[in-house]
């Protein structure tokens, strides 16, 4: 897609299957494993079987090939194989590029997944350990030795700033955690279910890196998601109604790093971000008045909230009202803070619950859901709506 034109994607690809495993802090198997339980789950969601697969897109982060999952879930030739940089930021970008394979006729279904043991095995939470020399390392390499050494360091750099700027108190935050513990607490796949927070909690909750509180901070899982696509002709014979990939986007900012772009003019937004929002308006023609549900890649609550100003939704400083107002429903499945963090793909298959009507939340008459991807990276989004 082209940052500065239209581009032909839409409508062309659907999604038609989601499956998963449980999600829990010690899943007591391997990460093989899970992947071939979430494809076999999402393969049978849709109606399909491992023999009409024929592509497999995942994150470079993830200890799973494509051909040992093929292998294990019983699948035959593959014609498209692809894996997707910066963490989080891959997760809507799987889609598009299986969605990118299906309408070029390259592959004609494809699986999209992530596995992982990130409570029991390896903890992103943990931060930088033991990184081989690279050029990407170079860009950490201002910040680690001055002490940001976690994700939520360096988080909380940008989130410091979004509160001097417009004035603002940490507890502004707390609106994400209380949005996203409601619907948590309603959905049994979540871990938080049952497990509503008010503001005051998360006002009492321990500082982890001023201004970011533990209920600022999404929570490590292990388990694994699957996501089918195919062509949109394709679904409307298969079992479920379709989500249809109405548009799809990259994006990366100018002086874009890892989580420490802290040398460009502003820390007060998300420019990769507005990048993916461009696109995606352009692309589908729609606007913020059009969405009917928003899953926001909820890593850290701050990140919501200029998410929600990069896209349009309300202007810049004023994205807490817009929440504690919900005048959007988001994270109807709890987010990664309520309900799982799997690099938001279980985000991606609660947009598609949402259009095919059958979430635990369900917002009466959504037809069209924004789904976003890891921030502070590279990286995604999806606008996903009913078929017609």
């Amino acid at each position: 897609m082209s940052i500065r034109s239209r581009d032909r994607l839409g409508g062309k690809a659907a999604i038609v299957g989601i499956g998963a495993t449980e999600f829990s802090k010690d899943s007591g198997r391997s990460e093989l494993k899970l992947a071939v339980e979430a494809v076999g789950a999402a393969l049978e969601d849709a109606g399909l079987t491992p023999d009409d697969v024929d592509g497999m897109v995942t994150f470079t982060m993830d200890t799973n090939p494509e051909i040992t999952v093929a292998q294990a879930a019983g699948m035959g030739e593959l014609s498209f194989f692809s894996r997707v940089h910066y963490g989080g930021g891959a997760a809507c970008a799987t889609v598009q590029q299986a969605a990118l394979a299906v309408a070029t006729g390259v592959a004609e279904v494809v699986i999209c997944y992530r596995a992982f043991n990130e409570r029991s095995g390896r903890r992103f939470g943990s931060g930088v350990q033991r990184r081989e020399p690279s050029a990407e390392g170079a860009a950490l390499g201002w910040a680690l030795p001055f002490g940001l050494l976690t994700p939520a360091s360096w988080v909380a750099m940008a989130a410091q700033r979004y509160l001097h700027t417009y004035g603002l108190a940490p507890e502004v935050f707390g609106h994400v955690a209380v949005m996203d513990r409601k619907y948590a607490a309603t959905n049994p796949a979540a871990y938080f279910h049952g497990k509503p927070i008010t503001l005051e909690d998360h006002a009492a909750s321990r500082w982890i890196v001023e201004p970011l509180r533990l209920l600022d901070c999404c929570q490590e899982t292990d388990g694994a998601q699957a996501i089918v696509v195919t062509s949109a002709e394709r679904a409307r014979d298969l079992r479920h109604p379709p989500a249809v990939i109405a548009a799809a986007a990259q994006g990366a900012g100018r002086a874009q790093e890892q989580m420490t772009s802290f040398y460009r003019d502003d820390l007060t937004g998300l420019p990769e971000m507005g990048v993916v929002a461009k696109q995606l308006w352009r692309t589908s023609g729609l606007a913020p008045s059009d969405i009917d549900v928003g899953i926001l890649y909820d890593h850290f609550t701050p990140f919501v909230l200029m998410q929600l100003e990069e896209f349009g939704f309300c202007g810049p400083g004023e994205a807490a009202d817009f929440v504690a107002g919900e005048r959007l429903p988001l994270n109807t499945h709890g987010g990664q803070l309520g309900e799982a963090y799997l690099h938001g793909m279980n985000g991606i298959a609660e947009a598609v619950r949402q259009v095919r009507g059958t979430s635990v939340n369900q917002i009466p008459g959504a037809t069209r859901t924004l789904v976003t991807a890891g921030t502070g990276v590279p990286t995604s989004g999806l606008i996903l709506g009913s078929d017609g």
